[in-house]
């Protein structure tokens, strides 16, 4: 985990250097970044909005608040070519991050920060509206969420009368099967909040978001135990890198 005291302590390496308090914000700026580089970087950040960067010059821009006085393009173009996408790069297990070379717990806290703050955002956008009319942001959430997850991982999403969220719960990591999720038990906690409907959801680390056989089966045992007490299955929905597929739309529940 980052250290307590900052998520961006500096390493040890760049000690050597530290300007002094004396020293004012243009002449620390001059100093730490003489061809300007970096100033032109945030300028089109800035003026440019979203796209005006490339992807290693997100992570480049990120890993500077973390170290003042390196390059850190080569740093950020190797995180890129390793892990394959600024996505991937942003949502790799942080521990993952600091043991690449270059890397540390202070720049692995200055890039997991950026995906802290993403989720986040996306969840309470979830939050606010009734879920079952707002297809595209929960898509988005999830997607922040889960897709680059190395596990699989199970969840439940409990909806109200409304539609609105209750409770994003995950119910068990692995493949979906009766060692992982339990139909009698993700209706009964239905019950307890008082919820009405339900939302599965589950990753493929593999990529695809085409769902298995099992996970098809395990859905209709579920719905079928819900139709009995009155709990609505709406959906059953697949995360994965190369998108997300929702059982619903495939006429699959």
């Amino acid at each position: 985990m980052p250290d307590q005291d900052s998520l961006f302590d500096e390493p040890a390496a760049c000690d050597a250097g530290i300007s002094t308090p004396d020293d004012g914000p243009a002449r620390r700026e001059t100093g730490n970044d003489p061809s300007g580089h970096r100033g032109r970087l945030r300028k089109r950040l800035i003026e440019g909005g979203a796209e005006a960067l490339a992807d290693h010059e997100v992570i480049e821009l990120l890993l500077m608040q973390a170290v003042p006085r390196r390059d850190m393009k080569p740093l950020a173009r190797s995180l890129i070519q390793r892990f394959g996408s600024l996505a991937a790069v942003l949502q790799t297990d942080p521990r993952t991050l600091a043991a690449h070379p270059g890397m540390g717990e202070a720049t692995a806290a200055a890039l997991r920060i950026v995906t802290v703050a993403a989720t986040r955002l996306a969840r309470q956008r979830v939050r606010e509206k009734p879920v079952i009319g707002s297809w595209q942001v929960l898509v988005d959430y999830l997607t922040i969420d889960m897709a680059h997850l190395t596990r699989e991982r199970v969840r439940v999403l409990y909806l109200n009368s409304k539609n609105m969220l209750l409770l994003d719960e995950m119910v068990g990591e692995g493949s979906i099967d009766e060692a992982a999720i339990h139909p009698r038990e993700v209706i009964r906690r239905a019950l307890d909040l008082g919820a009405t409907g339900l939302i599965l959801v589950h990753n493929h680390p593999s990529g695809s978001p085409e769902p298995s056989r099992a996970d098809i089966e395990m859905t209709h045992r579920i719905a079928a135990a819900g139709r009995i007490l009155g709990v609505t299955v709406h959906d059953h929905v697949v995360i994965g890198r190369e998108g997300h597929v929702s059982m619903h739309a495939k006429g699959l529940i």
